[in-house]
């Protein structure tokens, strides 16, 4: 039987792995002499305080390893494939799938859905739990891989088989609780559709979702997304200034009744509802350890915390500074800051928020001015808002000819995960030439937004 040779693609500096002088290129063919079949197998394997890798060297040649170490350090190897195994694409074709809105002709990548549990462990993507078989859950349950994110959706079993379009589809409470009386931790999300899964059935799935806490972390509601390449789909409406409220008023019911009976909300929704509905936004408080901050739950919140905290920082630096002889504070203020033209854009539900947040900005930083310009989404159509779906194609219709300043802000939630790519395939780089002006890509956090405009270094 052919051995899984996993190869190595980097080495961490410093780390155990370079103390062997293991070398990029070479190849991991067993821990403890036990074959690693993904990545869950090295996880437990390389847990243990003593370890004996076999590893084959480019040319051929294989050597073993004795290794002592603290428990739960890494090797610091790094692999080509972080899986180590092959992707589980996805066996759904949900009524609601984003990618199937998708228009033809762009990156391969963007038409993939993947259902796979060891992403979701490695970066918190969300699964349905339909393309996994007992002996998959057993394992994730004895190798304690926690948490486990799950697209839910409703707990209604017939409606989940319909929602999904997947005959397999209608035991998610089953299965969850499984991993809930296993000690395993779960965060859930809810695409909430108007008039499918909202209303009676939302109270429902809230209702089957809530009992399960503490096991049962977290529970984001989100609005589903329509793209103008929505043909031939599923009837799906968006929802409305009034039919978001609802939702809104409903949620927070919850969330009353849950922080009363367990201590916490469990139940979070997405930004999008509160803004769409034109409502005030929860305290930075109310999000708890914000669970799902990457779902577009508490971002804004958190983001504008973050800048406040920020620009009060650098107010109480300032402040602790004596003032030079034969000038004023405010004066010293001036020269220790140049005077920075800097525009913003960012999606049309966001703009308000951030509208209101750079002239705070500017009221706390005098040598800065801000101009933040709201883009409209033409490339997937209007009922699209939000800023981490903009393209290259809205940023130029929006922005080319405008006094941008010195330095465009956009937002990294616009790039591909790990470079500097638009969902269009614009670069970073070719917004710059477009527009004739230094583009900078910043995290989503305040704290980098105001690093990044008085120019202090972050540690």
């Amino acid at each position: 039987m052919k051995r899984n040779k996993i190869k190595i693609s980097g080495i961490q500096a410093g780390s155990i792995a370079e103390e062997l002088e293991i070398k990029v290129g070479d190849y991991l063919l067993s821990v403890n002499g036990k074959e690693i079949r993904d990545v869950f197998d090295y996880r437990l394997q390389t847990a243990e305080d003593f370890l004996t890798l076999e590893i084959e060297s480019q040319s051929g040649e294989r050597w073993s390893a004795e290794i002592e170490k603290d428990e739960d350090e890494d090797l610091g190897l790094e692999f080509e494939n972080p899986l180590m195994d092959e992707e589980k694409n996805c066996r759904n074709k949900c009524v609601f799938c984003f990618i199937d809105q998708l228009p033809q002709g762009m990156r391969k990548t963007l038409y993939y859905k993947d259902d796979d549990v060891r992403l979701s462990f490695l970066f918190g993507n969300y699964i349905t739990l339909t393309n996994m078989d007992e002996g998959e859950m057993d394992r994730i349950i004895r190798y304690r891989m926690s948490p486990v994110n799950v697209s839910v959706h409703t707990t209604n079993p017939s409606l989940r088989v319909k929602m999904l379009n997947n005959r397999f589809a209608g035991d998610v409470l089953q299965r969850i609780k499984r991993f809930t009386e296993a000690g395993i931790m779960v965060n859930s999300q809810i695409v909430l559709c108007p008039g499918l899964n909202d209303g009676k059935e939302l109270d429902r799935t809230l209702n089957d979702l809530s009992q399960l806490y503490p096991q049962m972390h977290s529970i984001s509601v989100v609005p589903v997304g329509l793209t103008r390449y929505r043909v031939g789909l599923y009837p799906l409406e968006c929802f409305t200034k009034e039919s978001a409220s609802r939702v809104v008023d409903q949620v927070e019911s919850w969330q009353r009744d849950l922080f009363h009976k367990c201590g916490s909300r469990v139940v979070y929704l997405a930004d999008e509802f509160y803004l769409m509905a034109e409502r005030p936004l929860p305290s930075y408080e109310a999000y708890e350890d914000f669970p799902q901050i990457e779902n577009g739950v508490g971002m804004v919140s958190s983001f504008t915390h973050e800048t406040l905290e920020a620009l009060s920082h650098i107010e109480a630096g300032r402040n602790s500074e004596p003032a030079e002889a034969g000038g004023s504070d405010e004066n010293s203020e001036e020269r220790s800051y140049a005077l920075r033209q800097v525009s913003i854009a960012t999606g049309t539900l966001f703009y308000p928020i951030m509208e209101r947040l750079a002239g705070t900005v500017e009221e706390r930083l005098h040598n800065v001015r801000l101009k933040v310009y709201p883009v409209e989404n033409d490339f997937f159509g209007g009922k699209v808002s939000v800023t981490g779906l903009l393209t290259g194609h809205d940023l130029l219709k929006a922005l080319k000819g405008r006094d941008l300043g010195e330095l465009l802000l956009l937002s990294r939630s616009m790039f591909r995960s790990g470079t500097e790519v638009l969902l269009d395939d614009m670069t970073r780089s070719g917004l710059e030439a477009e527009l004739g002006v230094p583009v900078m890509i910043v995290d989503n956090d305040g704290e980098s937004f105001i690093n990044t405009l008085t120019g202090i270094p972050e540690v």
